[in-house]
């Protein structure tokens, strides 16, 4: 198993991203830059708005759908002084709020707190080696296996994790995951959940058990 700490994640934002903000924010015609000229152009455009405002637009543009305004101005208010991306109550939205959080940090260079992501390469093999089917359940189960139990997902998810109770938010834990060759997942997820130092094992065993609901 092998994990690193990032502070960006490539293809959350693309060009068309950059060029609907950039209108948004009163540069219209950005379809007309250079490709490579975009994200520096959004950068000095979202630092001619004040930093709450800013942030208000841009959760907007991402999370409107999903969101209230009164919720969306409530997290642009607190982005300077808190780690949203990581204290927000609902984890469904901790991936969307990380890359806002550090679109705005690279903007405003460090007024808004660093937030940092994890990314994990792992094998997983059945006992006789062969490939196994997964979801993020699955991976979250496995990965909790390796961990010491100081870290937050044996903390605050203990039942979860061994089977006592069903794992709703294992979709929220593991941000996303791809195959790559021989067994080797790469797994996204936030630093918050996952970091370095809770890996306890880099080999290891996983007995993976599914809660099960019974009648009556």
């Amino acid at each position: 198993m092998g994990i690193k700490t990032v502070n960006e994640l490539e293809n959350y934002w693309n060009q068309d991203d950059y060029v609907t903000l950039l209108d948004k924010m009163n540069l219209p015609d950005a379809d007309k830059l250079k490709p490579e000229e975009l994200k520096d152009m959004l950068y000095m455009a979202i630092t001619d708005f004040e930093p709450e405002e800013a942030a208000e637009i841009i959760l907007t543009y991402k999370l409107a759908d999903r969101l209230t305004a009164g919720q969306i101005q409530n997290i642009a208010n607190e982005m300077m002084e808190e780690k949203v991306a990581e204290q927000y109550a609902d984890p469904s939205f901790h991936y969307d709020l990380f890359n806002i959080n550090q679109l705005l940090f690279k903007a405003y260079k460090g007024r808004f707190p660093n937030t940092e992501a994890s990314v994990i390469s792992m094998e997983i093999c059945d006992m006789d080696g062969n490939d196994v089917e997964v979801d993020q359940e699955i991976l979250t189960k496995t990965l909790a296996q390796s961990l010491s139990e100081r870290s937050i997902i044996q903390r605050l998810y203990e039942d979860q994790v061994t089977g006592k109770t069903a794992f709703d938010d294992a979709g929220k834990i593991i941000w996303k995951f791809d195959k790559k060759e021989n067994r080797i997942y790469e797994i996204l997820t936030s630093r918050y959940w996952i970091e370095k130092q809770d890996i306890e094992q880099s080999e290891y065993e996983a007995d993976i058990v599914f809660y099960e609901e019974t009648e009556g």
